[in-house]
């Protein structure tokens, strides 16, 4: 265990995380989320809810500031509707952590399918809300 990171983060995702460059993008997917189908280096992270993820991830992870969206979840299907809960959730580390982050962008299912087969990697989580997968794209680190 190391002082200042979260217990929630692995030491798996810990490593991901920091191998990660900038302009790349991890998936925090839900439950539900067929990512073993997209992408070949899947993470878990069974029982853990992504607003508490957010909360271990964002102190430790700059997000992309020339990117127009570095934060993406996924746009309802047609006929389905959205639960305003959800993003709000997750609204709530992330302004916390990243108080200057616009604001969440939504991409339809497929193009997010394509998003998550280019991840540098899927963090299969226990998230049972519906849409409830988010992209966050890795910025320049600051080094101050």
């Amino acid at each position: 265990m190391l002082k200042g990171i979260s217990p929630l983060i692995s030491p798996e995702l810990l490593a991901v995380l920091s191998r990660m460059g900038h302009g790349d993008e991890i998936v925090l997917a839900d439950a539900h989320f067929p990512g073993d189908r997209f992408n070949d280096r899947v993470l878990r992270a069974d029982g853990l809810r992504i607003p508490a993820l957010l909360d271990g991830i964002l102190p430790l992870f700059e997000l992309d500031t020339y990117a127009d969206a570095p934060l993406i979840m996924m746009a309802a299907v047609e006929g389905d509707t959205l639960d305003p809960a959800v993003e709000a959730s997750y609204l709530v580390p992330i302004h916390h952590h990243a108080p200057q982050a616009p604001a969440i962008s939504r991409l339809d299912r497929f193009p997010f399918y394509d998003r998550a087969q280019d991840a540098f990697a899927v963090v299969m989580t226990g998230e049972t809300a519906k849409y409830g997968n988010i992209i966050l794209k890795k910025g320049v680190t600051p080094t101050d």
